[in-house]
């Protein structure tokens, strides 16, 4: 459990809140490139509280900046996006990528309004169809973008969705860390499926490992599987909001997600899956894509959003199974087939860690072995961050970009094997590597 104090420390990410500086030290991935086109339509985009107009200006160039005009408060995402820069509807004040403001047709010729007006805008890149924001302190010299195996192999390698989720970021995050729910959670009540025959399925109980490192912490459930084996899954924790999860036998694709705070209330889901070394095949796109037989996979489906008036923060990626429709829920279905009684993967997680309120009191929960990754995760935060609060001392590796180069893994070893010598190569994100094992 948490103190009702430090729980608040946590979840908090408006500006000059502590969690909230410890974020904007890190590059944040915020919308696919593909929903800003050249001189195409504004998007607005909320992150760590603060509410923003994203656009691709006459150049290519991505702008993020402040969501009103600062003349006379007008919404800027009804904006035209023209030469090179962003025009108010309202008077026409135009501002470029960089926030400055370009032009004031009402004004007078000689008037001073450009040289002293300027409005609000972060950093900006992109890299393999994922547009970046860097929102910290040091705008001049950012850090450099990072090094996530995901977003660095070819395209066609990899599959990556966003969603929002009502919930604080924090309570996303620590549902993918806790592997001892998923043949639980996302197992079945009758014998079909894929699900019931996972390893994880063998032993409901499994033994936590922790081993932090200075990016962030690998968080191993250890499994006995009988005939002196030992099964291993270890998923990781990356500093600020990141988690790896391992591939499942037949299933050969890592993945994990992007816990990216909009505000204290809702999440930025973005999730990857990848193959390190080939293209994803077409039936995995298909299938999350599609879902599968009427259900959602571990991505949300494409016909699983509701569309939002543009006006409204990610207005393309809101669910349309949440908490006021009980995420689909069924209980005939709960009793005949699937223990969840909901239609697929990331619906029944999103109801557990998001059903019950945005931002849950951790003062009354009663935390068990199961835990351990979770406790860890949460006492490391509290640390960076009163550390940062303290005397402005940074994460280890927060600016190096070679510091999220690690994978998950799920190792089948001997039981007196040890993961953290047998499997710390394989833990390694190597460009172009294999997995250098079979799940």
């Amino acid at each position: 459990m948490l103190s009702k104090e430090d729980n608040e420390s946590l979840v908090r990410v408006g500006p000059g809140t502590p969690m909230g500086q410890l974020m904007r030290l890190y590059w944040i991935p915020f919308l696919p490139s593909s929903d800003l086109a050249v001189d195409g339509q504004p998007q607005r985009v909320r992150l760590l509280g603060e509410d923003l107009v994203a656009f691709r200006d006459s150049e290519g160039r991505i702008g993020l900046v402040d969501h009103a005009c600062p003349h006379r408060g007008a919404p800027l995402i009804f904006g035209r996006n023209e030469g090179c820069g962003l025009r108010c509807v309202y008077h026409g004040w135009k501002f470029g990528v960089d926030g400055k403001l370009m032009d004031t047709p009402t004004e007078p010729a000689e008037s001073r309004l450009k040289d002293r007006t300027r409005i609000k805008s972060y950093l900006c890149q992109e890299r393999n169809g994922v547009a970046w924001a860097y929102m910290g302190p040091d705008q001049d010299v950012p850090p450099p973008l990072p090094n996530i195996e995901w977003n660095m192999v070819p395209p066609e390698n990899a599959y990556i969705s966003f969603r929002v989720q009502e919930c604080n970021w924090l309570q996303a995050l620590e549902g993918e860390i806790d592997s001892a729910h998923a043949a639980i959670l996302h197992g079945r009540v009758d014998a079909g499926g894929n699900i019931n025959q996972w390893k994880q399925a063998a032993d409901l109980a499994p033994k936590f490992e922790v081993l932090p490192h200075d990016g962030g912490l690998h968080i191993a459930s250890l499994r006995e599987l009988g005939e002196n084996k030992r099964y291993v899954r270890v998923n990781q924790f990356l500093m600020p909001f990141w988690t790896f999860v391992p591939p499942f036998s037949g299933f050969p694709e890592l993945s994990g997600h992007a816990w990216v705070p909009i505000d204290d209330e809702h999440s930025l889901c973005v999730m990857f899956s990848y193959d390190p070394v080939r293209p994803l095949p077409e039936k995995t796109r298909k299938l999350f894509d599609q879902g599968h037989a009427g259900r959602q996979t571990a991505h949300p489906s494409l016909d699983s959003f509701e569309t939002r008036a543009v006006s409204v923060p990610y207005h393309r990626y809101w669910s349309k199974y949440n908490r006021a429709n009980a995420y689909g829920f069924d209980y005939d279905v709960q009793v005949r087939k699937y223990n969840s009684g909901m239609p697929g993967l990331w619906i029944q997680d999103a109801a557990c860690q998001s059903g019950v309120m945005p931002i849950y009191d951790r003062s009354a929960e009663h935390l068990g072995t199961s835990d351990t990754g979770v406790a860890m995760t949460r006492r490391m935060l509290l640390d960076k961050v009163r550390k940062l609060a303290a005397n402005q001392q940074r994460p280890a590796r927060c600016d190096d970009p070679d510091a999220w180069m690690v994978r998950a893994v799920s190792l089948t070893l001997p039981a007196e094997g040890s993961w953290k010598d047998d499997g710390s190569e394989f833990m390694k994100a190597r460009l172009g590597t294999d997995l250098g094992y079979t799940p």
